[in-house]
């Protein structure tokens, strides 16, 4: 093992706000330095490792043998894999575990697993005893180019997707892009969605590439995957940067979602949250192209490209556009019951609107489609 720490790929910085600045590593191997760096990075008395079981059978149980090993105290938790366990009452099971165990101020909340698990775990720390630190781990494409950094935590409710949570920033994240050999396919190509999303929504030479270069994706190939997750990382750190907590810029990162996350709560997550943000795009896109808001031929191109890439792009049957906007208005981007889009005007440049980001869309411009 190199005795030198590994340099992150990326700085978050994170204004009027304790997290201030934390690193991002990428890279294929970085999961055999956590327990080097993880004392120096976010000491602690006590460290929880939270993942669902699936992950933990692959990866957390010996990632915290090697915490161990290096002379660390961690209890490891487990939840059931999936959606179904991003619930209030989950994280209450969490708590009083962490609470059985003594956890006090000076522990460390680890999150090892996809957008599920940092998303609860981190909701977890931002919480409990009103917040103690923690590091994401994230184990999919999805996690690693979105969910794991930005800050954003929560559950969902019946009511629908993520309405429950707060904004808690990693002290650090670790990216091993080797992890992604396991994943399921199904689960890779929900991750190449939201890749697809950040293109779109701030880099066009990214999208570019993603057209020319679909079949070394889809490969896996290590320095493909490693400069993906590198380059999603960056933009979402200079989005966050600007607009911590989503009162303007960082709205862009929500194309696709208003409907995605309406058409994940209908399926009742039988969709994939790639997939449902997948046909959200599609939906929007063209929605916004009818509207003369997207330039002609772009909306076009995104689906093409999410179709090489073995997405969705058209809602199931049974899931009519009324449906999905009764839903839709409950989402936390609704104002007045009003929906509002994340829509480009050109694919690496969004709409805006009177300095927002977000723009109304008219239904007819959905059911024309």
């Amino acid at each position: 093992m190199p005795s030198r720490i590994p340099r992150p790929c990326v700085q978050v910085r994170v204004p009027r706000s304790d997290a201030s600045r934390y690193p991002v590593f990428v890279g294929p191997g970085i999961l055999r330095q956590l327990p080097r760096i993880l004392p120096r990075l976010a000491p602690a008395h006590r460290y929880f490792l939270i993942s669902d079981t699936h992950v933990t059978r692959l990866y957390g149980r010996r990632l915290r043998n090697e915490l161990v090993r290096a002379g660390l105290t961690v209890h490891l938790l487990q939840v059931p894999p999936g959606e179904r366990s991003k619930t209030r009452q989950m994280k209450a099971k969490l708590e009083d575990r962490m609470l059985a165990l003594q956890g006090g101020l000076d522990s460390v909340v680890l999150a090892v697993g996809g957008g599920m698990v940092c998303d609860l775990a981190g909701f977890v720390a931002a919480t409990y005893l009103r917040g103690v630190p923690f590091v994401s781990v994230p184990t999919t494409l999805l996690a690693m180019v979105d969910a794991a950094l930005g800050g954003k935590t929560a559950v969902d409710h019946p009511k629908g997707k993520n309405l429950i949570g707060a904004f808690h920033h990693p002290r650090g994240v670790f990216a091993d892009v080797s992890v992604l050999a396991t994943l399921p396919e199904r689960e890779y190509r929900s991750g190449l969605a939201e890749v697809v999303k950040t293109a779109v929504v701030g880099d066009s030479a990214l999208f570019r590439t993603l057209e020319r270069g679909t079949a070394a994706i889809l490969s896996r190939h290590p320095e493909a995957l490693e400069d993906l997750v590198t380059t999603c990382s960056r933009l979402k750190a200079r989005v966050v940067a600007v607009d911590e907590r989503e009162s303007g810029r960082r709205c862009i990162l929500n194309f696709g979602h208003t409907m995605g996350h309406a058409l994940e709560h209908l399926s009742r997550f039988r969709l994939a949250h790639g997939e449902a943000v997948a046909i959200g795009m599609a939906m929007e896109a063209s929605a916004a192209e009818a509207a003369g808001i997207l330039r002609r031929g772009d909306a076009g191109r995104i689906v093409k490209l999410l179709k090489a890439l073995g997405l969705p792009v058209s809602p199931p049957r049974g899931m009519a556009p009324d449906r999905l906007f009764r839903i839709a208005r409950r989402d936390k981007k609704a104002r007045g019951g009003r929906l509002l889009y994340a829509v480009p005007r050109r694919i690496g440049r969004m709409a805006s609107q009177g300095g927002r980001f977000v723009v109304p869309l008219p239904t007819r411009y959905f059911t024309s489609q």
